[in-house]
This record gives structure tokens, sequence and C-alpha cells, in this order.
């Protein structure tokens, strides 16, 4: 049996190229028309090899940013607001003239920063 030379493009491949082709139109790099007749022939594509020259002459995707704020430490922000606010309406509630709170929300906002300069370093000795 002999393994196919070409693959056949799905879906998600066809809305991908199309996908460019009307991100550049928008951009203005293609006129209507350009944009039309190549939308229609992506979609009438079968291969994936195909698809590739509806987009040769277009600038190349810009690769997908990571998250400014991953999501441990967008839970970790979470934790320390909540407890900050939890702290602040016990103080409230309890009377007491001066706000006590103040030292344990700095030492929750202490580890929110050595949290984040952490996994900063991280990312920098990865690449």
């Amino acid at each position: 049996m002999t393994s196919p030379t070409r693959l056949r493009a799905s879906d998600a491949d066809r809305e991908r190229v199309a996908a460019r082709i009307q991100e550049a139109s928008t951009q203005g790099r293609l006129t209507l028309d350009e944009t039309e007749q190549r939308l229609g022939d992506v979609y009438a594509a079968k291969y994936v090899d195909e698809l590739d020259e509806f987009v040769s002459d277009l600038p190349a995707e810009p690769p997908p940013r990571a998250p400014r704020f991953p999501p441990p430490l967008r839970l970790h922000a979470a934790l320390v607001v909540l407890l900050s606010a939890l702290l602040i309406a016990r103080w409230a509630v309890s009377g007491v003239p001066f706000f006590w709170p103040a030292m344990p929300m700095f030492w929750l906002g202490v580890s929110l920063v050595v949290h984040a300069g952490i996994r900063a370093r991280r990312r920098v000795v990865q690449y």
C-alpha cells in the first residue's frame, strides 16, 4: 500500500487561509475582487499544498503571543484581591481604630511580586 503524496485540506485549513486573506483585505493588501476570487478558490481547493499559493504573496502570520499574565499568576492575583477584601471587611466590622490589615495586605502583595519575578525569570531562561 502506497502512502498518498498529497494531503487533503480540512475545513480548518481552509478557514485558516481564508482568515489570512480576509485580514490582508482589511489591511488594503488585496482588492475586493482579488479577495472574492481567492476566497472562492480557497473553498474549492482539495489539497493543502493548493492553499499555500493563495497566501504566498502575503506577509507571514505573526507568531501567537503568550498571555501577559499566565493563569497561575492570575489566580494568585485574584486570591490576593479576595483576601485583601475579606481583611478590610473584617476590619470594618471589628471597630478597631487602627488599620491592622495593612501588614497582611503588604505581605500578600510582596508574595505576588515575588511570584511574578520568578515566572519572568523562568521565561527568560527558557528562551
